[in-house]
């Protein structure tokens, strides 16, 4: 049977690729490449865009793709058998990226390009081209650039490696907890405890630091034991404070040398440290800014985190009998304020979305708001949970999608949205090649025969991972490098996916989208109503968890020597901002996998940086519904054409601003999270 890897006349075939296709494929694509850069760089080659495109791209495309179902499966179905095979290739695929982004041939090439000859989106892709070529070493001679390639394939063995050890040190957790310490644990989160214990053949119930488990584990159970337990457990994985075993998956030393890495990287292209090297192709201007934006928010939160604070440790004194809350109690003693304060619970309202019913709404919105329609499909897929669909408008394809719901040992946690393939015009045979993509979370699974159940959380995440797959998907360029999220600031690009998540809070969306697991009936007002006066519960101590994260990842990128322990900056960033001390042991950097292995590096800032965008882009839509409470189709038409369709072809406040007719303001951001008075004392 033919190479699954080498077929790319339509879908991956997912069912097909097996770990002993991977090497073969890449000796094939990686051959395929090395000949179209040595084409293209030749001295009599045509110095003109679409010339390389027909050659370079069309060649890099197809390994681009075929390493990017390697990586998917290495992701969502790792095996030792593929994580082996992707090891082994890795080194080979970083090599050949690291060469081709720093081939001062190519980039005497590029150089040369004619930008006169360009369209719009041609010439946007043409100066993101050359500012990459700088970024990746092309300017660097002899030694310099031999290091820099060294310091790329050594960072992208080190991150995998990280990677591997926080799904490792998750996974390898097990506790059989007896009924008597589940009081209180919620009946789904038992019944899935149970059958796991049952299918690795112990009594009891199968705790894991799964979040599914996890989290009710800590917001519902009594046993404080339990949470501590559990907690500890959590908050030591892939550290050197984990437990016994646990401490073989440490991962203090390779943070230590990525750290290190990307300072001499940054050095190596003139720059002092590897922050600086962050925000060149992002909205924001330096690290100064950022860090400046970061404190000048955490002030405004301060004195709303302040009195969340207060008020926990109020009603934990007083109803819960609890004088001295250790951290494993918050999250507990949190819920219980809920109930109380709100007579609601997650738990309750959880019973409303199941997965099917929260789906077929989500499809609603997007087919009403952004005029497509959306069907389900047939394709080969990694795991039979997933899903595949088609977006259509007008009856033309404009794209496609995989939807992979549940958590399960083998696929890492979190939830995230990457390519396929992107849309372009193919300079090799002038079709159009539409927008495909991942859509991955990591939610529970239904028990005894029942759809599965979905937090109010989850909802948020399903919404949040359907931004980016729309800005991706509904992308009107053609122009590979700037279509979709392509060339897209990367602290603009969450942006389309924070902008999705304020539809979870809206009535006229949420009635359609509910229907109670056992009853059918949907979400009642009265809920819904206790659910939006719960909406800013602890937005303040949310808000400085998250910049307390951007900080630490910025100021570990620009100030901290990496030579020293991060440990000391850690905690000093903690005591700046945080208003709730984690104990000594805590070690959440050793799993920060956003910035250690996902690209966020120095640019986790992006998050909350996109939310006074998302925020403000919403508003428009507030201003615009109509008396059924429902958004606005025109404004719905007018984001998707300015910020939806534009992708990456122009610089995001320029999309902005197409939108919303001038620059983004903070207000309505602290105006959602309900800080946008100052507390008197």
């Amino acid at each position: 049977m033919s190479n699954a890897l080498l077929d790319f006349s339509d879908l991956p075939a997912f069912d097909r690729i097996t770990p002993q296709d991977v090497a073969p494929a890449v000796d094939v694509l990686l051959e395929r490449a090395n000949q179209a850069l040595e084409t293209v760089t030749a001295p009599d080659f045509p110095a003109r865009w679409d010339a390389i495109a027909k050659v370079l791209d069309v060649a890099t495309e197809q390994l681009g793709r075929a390493w990017g179902a390697v990586s998917h499966l290495n992701s969502v179905a790792d095996t030792p058998e593929l994580r082996a095979a992707y090891n082994a290739a890795l080194p080979r695929v970083t090599e050949f990226w690291t060469r081709l982004g720093a081939d001062e041939r190519l980039y005497a090439k590029y150089k040369a390009i004619d930008p006169a000859t360009l369209t719009t989106e041609q010439r946007q892709a043409h100066r993101n081209a050359v500012r990459n070529f700088v970024l990746s070493g092309a300017e660097l001679t002899g030694a310099a650039k031999e290091r820099f390639a060294q310091i790329q394939e050594r960072q992208a063995e080190l991150s995998q490696k990280f990677s591997e050890n926080a799904l490792d040190a998750t996974d390898a957790f097990a506790y059989y907890a007896t009924a008597e310490e589940l009081d209180g644990v919620p009946a789904d989160v038992q019944q899935a405890a149970l059958a796991a214990a049952q299918a690795d053949g112990k009594p009891g119930y199968k705790l894991t630091l799964k979040m599914p488990c996890y989290l009710p584990v800590m917001q519902f159970a009594t046993r404080s034991d339990l949470r501590a337990k559990l907690y500890r457990a959590y908050v030591t994985r892939a550290s050197d404070q984990a437990e016994g075993e646990g401490q073989k998956f440490d991962n203090t030393a390779l943070i230590g040398e990525i750290l290190a890495l990307r300072r001499e990287e940054a050095q190596l292209l003139g720059y002092a440290n590897f922050g600086e090297v962050s925000v060149v192709p992002k909205m924001a201007q330096s690290p100064a800014e950022v860090v400046q934006f970061l404190r000048d928010l955490a002030r405004r939160a301060r004195p709303y985190a302040e009195k969340d604070v207060a008020d926990l440790r109020a009603f934990a004194a007083e109803h819960l009998g609890l004088t001295d809350p250790q951290p494993w109690d918050w999250p507990y003693i949190s819920e219980k304020l809920k109930e109380a304060r709100y007579a609601f619970s997650e738990q309750e309202l959880k019973a409303y979305f199941t997965a099917p019913k929260v789906l077929a709404g989500l499809f609603k919105i997007i087919e009403t708001l952004f005029e497509v329609s959306i069907r389900r499909d047939t394709a080969p897929v990694w795991h039979p949970a997933v899903e595949f669909y088609r977006i259509e408008r007008s009856g033309q394809l404009v794209g496609q999608f995989y939807l992979d719901q549940p958590a399960r040992t083998g696929k890492r946690g979190g939830a995230w949205m990457d390519d396929v393939r992107t849309r372009w015009q193919r300079p090799d045979t002038g079709v159009l090649q539409t927008p495909i993509a991942h859509l991955v979370c990591n939610f529970a699974d239904g028990v005894d025969g029942k759809p599965p159940l979905l937090t109010h959380d989850d909802v948020i995440t399903l919404f949040h991972e359907f931004g980016h797959g729309l800005h991706h998907m509904l992308t009107q360029v053609n122009e590979r490098d700037v279509s979709g999220i392509g060339g897209v600031e990367w602290d603009a690009v969450e942006l389309p996916s924070q902008f999705m998540e304020n539809f979870c809070w809206e009535w006229d969306v949420l009635r359609h989208m509910t229907a109670h697991v056992d009853t059918g009936e949907p979400l009642p007002r009265t809920l819904f109503d206790k659910m939006i006066a719960a909406k800013n519960f602890q937005s303040g101590m949310q808000t400085l968890r998250q910049i307390e994260f951007a900080l630490f990842d910025m100021l570990l990128h620009t100030e901290h020597d990496p030579a020293q322990d991060f440990m000391p900056l850690l905690t000093q960033v903690r005591q700046e901002v945080a208003v709730l001390q984690p104990p000594a042991f805590s070690r959440t950097a050793h799993t920060f996998s956003h910035i250690f292995a996902g690209g966020y590096a120095a640019g986790y800032y992006s998050y909350k940086w996109a939310e006074v965008l998302s925020a403000d882009a919403y508003a428009a839509f507030e201003e615009t519904a109509g008396t059924d409470g429902l958004p606005s189709t025109e404004t719905g038409r007018r984001y998707r054409e300015a910020i939806l369709e534009a992708g990456g072809s122009r610089p995001a406040m320029e999309s902005f601003k197409a939108f919303r007719g001038r620059e983004p303001s903070l207000d309505a951001l602290l105006r959602h999270q309900g800080m946008a008075e100052e507390l008197t004392a």
